[in-house]
């Protein structure tokens, strides 16, 4: 059985499958359409999945995607680990700028799941973290945003130690420069 509960993000779910282990090693499920569509509320299609390899202190994010054509996530890690961060960037939105952060990794082998409009990134924990998510829409370049993952207005907590960003993470705007840009997302309630 898997359990399906709400962030405190609305639009974001922590996902845990049961394992069932045996000689052998492990089995589970870490996603059923039936049980994810009863949890949530909607069905979930796949449009794309992508995998991820980073070394520790790696920090990839924090994305997005314009709504539309938006872009649901569900994301896991299923070797090492990471601090999975959703941040909502949903201008009007009642958690605006509030970020809640989750450690995945293959112990517990717990998934999120994001609604579209909601940033995420994650900083790699162990050398390496292989992240594996999927996508309900293709990627396309001219609709992601980046917001900076070290934006001091954010405040997200990430490990202590040696951060690597890629070039284009690094120099990302802050949220009040992606605000004043008019490049967020509108927040749509639920429902």
């Amino acid at each position: 059985m898997v359990d399906i509960r709400a962030l405190t993000i609305e639009g974001s779910w922590l996902v845990t499958p049961e394992q069932h282990h045996d000689d052998r090693g492990l089995f589970l499920e870490w996603y059923q359409a039936g049980r994810f569509t009863e949890a949530v509320g909607r069905p979930f299609s796949v449009a794309q999945s992508n995998v991820s390899v980073s070394g520790r202190g790696v920090i990839r994010g924090i994305h997005l995607v314009d709504v539309p054509p938006g872009q649901d996530k569900y994301i896991t890690c299923v070797s090492g680990a990471v601090l999975d961060v959703v941040v909502d960037l949903r201008v009007g939105s009642p958690t605006f700028g509030r970020w809640e952060g989750v450690r995945l990794d293959d112990v517990d082998r717990r998934a999120v799941h994001l609604d579209a409009g909601l940033g995420h990134a994650f900083c790699a924990l162990t050398e390496p973290a292989t992240v594996v998510y999927l996508c309900s829409s293709p990627y396309d370049p001219a609709a992601e945003r980046t917001v900076n993952p070290l934006d001091a207005e954010l405040g997200i907590a990430w490990p202590e130690g040696p951060r690597r960003l890629s070039p284009r993470d690094a120099t990302a705007q802050t949220v009040a420069q992606a605000l004043a840009a008019g490049v967020l997302p509108a927040y749509v309630p639920r429902g």
